[in-house]
């Protein structure tokens, strides 16, 4: 049956729900997306894999980028959908198949939008980096992705969240010499002197910063340690592993340097790392968003993908039907009131 944008918003946030779309497998939602986009004549409609692009080409001075992902995490009994009362309940209501139908529902709406619109709806990012269809879309086609503001449709209970905070996640070890643990003086025991490195985490002040209106909280903490050869052997290695949420007014480099400050006289292995990005908020089309969805933003907590945008020069922020917290839950839903919050907000921006 062939998605129609034009229904109530909870009927079509269930006909997406209804299109299982687990990572991989994202071609039926991709190309029920397509055609409901490409029969509007205001809409350029173009596809990267299963990645859906639908643009105005209206020659306004501004451009704004709007985008979500299309696939969800595993399904676990929570399919097909059903509405209980003011929920919808299933496998991607939440994360983000409610913001993926506001999406589709105002990209058909918004035949002469006061800014040009860039409508991104793409695969993989429920999986590794590596795979993201937003990801591939700046490394091949950074064009698509050009604009002066991004709004990434992830939920956050319709308020807006600003940027995103960076990660790196590195390893720090300490080096013993290994003896039989009944001649423990013959050795020198690697898990006693992560006590030190224990200690400078323990000890950590993380900054509180505020990054265009709005705070940021770093942390760096300790998220896994591994010791040990066997019960009666004195270990010649610890080594912890160490994750830093980070404000965006540091870079990945800037971010690394004060690691290495912290650790002074330690090796550090660096081991992953996403870049924060920075809201924007001061940006013109930022401020008649702010305008247009009320309430007072907050700092976005954690890692998404509007830090791709970021690297791209466009500030971005999340804003998106639903509570974060019920993401990937077995019992995940949407509520009503928020699709409708989001999708009158946006066309008051744009309309």
């Amino acid at each position: 049956m062939p998605l129609d944008p034009t229904v109530d918003l909870p009927d079509l946030l269930m006909a997406l729900t209804d299109i299982e779309s687990v990572s991989g497998n994202e071609r039926a939602i991709a190309d029920a997306v397509e055609r409901a986009l490409g029969a509007h004549p205001h809409l350029r409609v173009e596809r990267d894999a299963d990645a859906v692009v639908a643009r105005t080409e209206l020659g306004r001075p501004s451009r704004v980028v709007i985008a979500g992902h299309l696939d969800t995490v595993p399904v676990a009994g929570n399919l097909p959908s059903r509405r209980e009362g003011d929920h919808i309940i299933g496998r991607g209501t939440c994360d983000m198949k409610g913001g993926v139908a506001v999406m589709v529902a105002a990209a058909a709406a918004l035949d002469a939008p006061r800014h040009d619109v860039t409508w991104i709806f793409y695969d993989h990012e429920e999986v590794d980096s590596s795979l993201n269809g937003l990801g591939r879309l700046a490394r091949n086609r950074p064009d698509l992705l050009a604009g002066d503001f991004a709004v990434l449709m992830e939920p956050t209970g319709a308020r807006i969240e600003g940027g995103c905070q960076g990660t790196l996640r590195f390893e720090v070890s300490t080096t013993g010499t290994a003896a039989h643990s009944a001649r423990s003086w013959l050795g020198h025991n690697a898990i006693h002197d992560a006590g030190v490195l224990l200690t400078v985490l323990a000890d950590y002040e993380p900054r509180t910063v505020v990054v265009d209106g709005l705070e940021y909280r770093e942390g760096l903490n300790a998220v896994g340690i591994v010791g040990g050869i066997a019960g009666n052997v004195i270990p010649d290695r610890c080594t912890i592993t160490v994750n830093f949420r980070f404000a965006p007014d540091r870079s990945i480099a800037d971010a690394k340097a004060h690691c290495a400050e912290v650790f002074a006289g330690h090796e550090l292995v660096f081991t992953d790392e996403s870049p924060a990005a920075r809201p924007g908020l001061d940006r013109p089309a930022a401020a008649a968003f702010l305008s247009a969805v009320g309430g007072e933003p907050r700092a976005k907590y954690g890692w998404t993908d509007v830090a791709r945008f970021s690297a791209l020069g466009v500030p971005a922020v999340n804003f998106g039907p639903a509570d974060p917290g019920k993401a990937h839950t077995d019992d995940e839903f949407c509520p009503v009131a928020d699709l409708y919050a989001c999708h009158d907000a946006l066309l008051r921006w744009l309309g």
